[in-house]
């Protein structure tokens, strides 16, 4: 039984796409995630907004699926998030800024 996670793309006033997601990110409903910031990732020609403010926990199936991206994509996070994606590099290669803050 998949997770449950909602997926929403939109854009933002200066056309840029942002994908927000809600839940938990793990391998039941990773799947679904890579296909959402693949399908988003490149419509406009700017960075894609990740926002992952309203998920408390993402496995590394969705880390992976972040470094697969990670030159096209900027990421808000939920501050929770921050210490897993320091520790894995993420930071490192992408624009990762904590929600709220």
């Amino acid at each position: 039984m998949p997770t449950p996670l909602s997926l929403h793309t939109d854009r933002q006033e200066d056309g840029s796409s942002v994908l927000t997601a809600v839940g938990e990110l793990d391998m039941s409903n990773i799947a679904a995630f890579s296909e959402a910031v693949g399908a988003a990732v490149g419509s406009d020609g700017q960075a894609l907004l990740v926002d992952l403010s309203a998920v408390d926990y993402l496995d590394s199936g969705a880390i992976n699926v972040l470094f697969d991206y990670a030159e096209s994509i900027e990421l808000l996070v939920n501050p929770v998030l921050l210490p897993v994606l320091t520790v894995s590099g993420l930071t490192r290669v992408t624009i990762v800024k904590p929600a709220g803050g």
